[in-house]
């Protein structure tokens, strides 16, 4: 995407400004993963009150990429379980039919 098509939005975390550029239409996103970002920092520094700076932010984002990849062997777990839903579906359908 060209940069002239591009938003420039100005997120603060830990205290420093930045301004990044989000493409059309992923404005919203680039602010909520700014609030989860922080979130994330508060929840981390109130767990380990003596953390500082790049210290934090390592660890914080390891946090959330825990979290992201539980969320991803959820998901696939849970799309195994319907697809095996889906496969003995049809298999009723087709014992039903050659029966019928």
């Amino acid at each position: 995407m060209s940069t002239d098509q591009e938003s420039i939005k100005v997120v603060s975390i830990l205290g420093n400004d930045y301004s990044l550029k989000a493409p059309p239409g992923e404005e919203q996103k680039l602010l909520d993963a700014t609030r989860l970002l922080n979130a994330s920092l508060a929840e981390t520094k109130r767990k380990y009150p003596s953390l500082i700076g790049d210290k934090l932010l390592v660890l914080a984002a390891l946090n959330l990429c825990s979290k992201q990849l539980d969320m991803q062997q959820q998901h696939a777990e849970a799309l195994n379980r319907y697809q095996e839903q889906v496969n003995a579906t049809v298999d009723v359908i087709k014992n039903t039919i050659s029966h019928g």
